[in-house]
């Protein structure tokens, strides 16, 4: 039996993983589905106070709190951010950390130092013009998703808070290149925003070359919502992950 804690990325809550949990407590695992303050069910106590120091709390007392152990650490997308400053934090309770198609910044990079110009400005001044300084949910057709799984995802997405966007993190390579961790690339389509973190996890040289050491690279011919899109396919590699 593992312990998993399952971290959405920006726009979502723990409902995306609504085909994942279930089907791990089913195998006789512990999974905790975590929503980040200001979105999902928590959409009520968005506001521009929120900040990457938020977000890294809200995964931090679901770990404390629930006395959690030997955790397979599961953050998607934005959340690699978070992941990162855990693994730096209290490695000591996780087992692995898993980057699902998720931002793996260098030290006092921030979730958006990737990010193209373009991609930048519009999200920036987006948030400018909104009331509580968000960021728009975007269409999930971008996520590789139709039908159904569209629908789904586009009614349920939430406004995210901005501040975490340029929030710089600092953290300490090697402490959290001793964490074992499990790169997965969504392949299919590829989300353009993570194009740099495929590339530094293939890069002997990224993290001065930690990155290599216990750290691996598996990939799903899916987009960038898998969760949604290919939760069976997840399933085996989280199965592998907690092994």
């Amino acid at each position: 039996m593992a312990t998993f804690v399952l971290v959405h990325g920006a726009w979502h809550g723990a409902w995306c993983w609504s085909r994942v949990q279930p089907a791990l407590v089913r195998l006789g695992h512990v999974a905790h589905a975590v929503t980040l303050t200001g979105v999902g069910e928590r959409a009520h106590l968005l506001s521009k106070a929120i900040t990457l120091e938020t977000h890294i709390a809200d995964v931090i007392n679901t770990i404390e709190a629930q006395e959690l152990h030997d955790v397979v650490l599961v953050v998607h997308s934005y959340a690699g951010m978070i992941g990162t400053a855990v693994a730096d934090r209290m490695p000591q309770r996780l087992k692995h950390l898993v980057y699902l198609d998720a931002a793996i910044p260098e030290p006092g990079e921030s979730w958006s130092s990737r990010h193209a110009p373009a991609t930048r400005d519009a999200r920036l001044a987006a948030a400018a013009a909104s009331e509580h300084y968000t960021l728009p949910p975007p269409d999930p057709a971008i996520f590789g998703l139709s039908g159904d799984d569209h629908a789904w995802v586009q009614r349920r997405q939430t406004p995210h808070p901005a501040e975490p966007y340029t929030h710089p993190l600092a953290f300490d390579i090697q402490r959290v290149a001793g964490v074992p961790r499990t790169f997965v690339d969504c392949s299919t389509p590829a989300l353009a925003t993570i194009d740099s973190i495929r590339q530094r996890v293939r890069d002997p040289q990224f993290w001065g070359g930690a990155w290599q050491r216990a750290g691996r690279y598996v990939e799903i011919k899916t987009g960038h919502d898998p969760m949604v899109s290919a939760p069976d396919a997840l399933l085996q590699i989280l199965k592998d992950c907690a092994a």
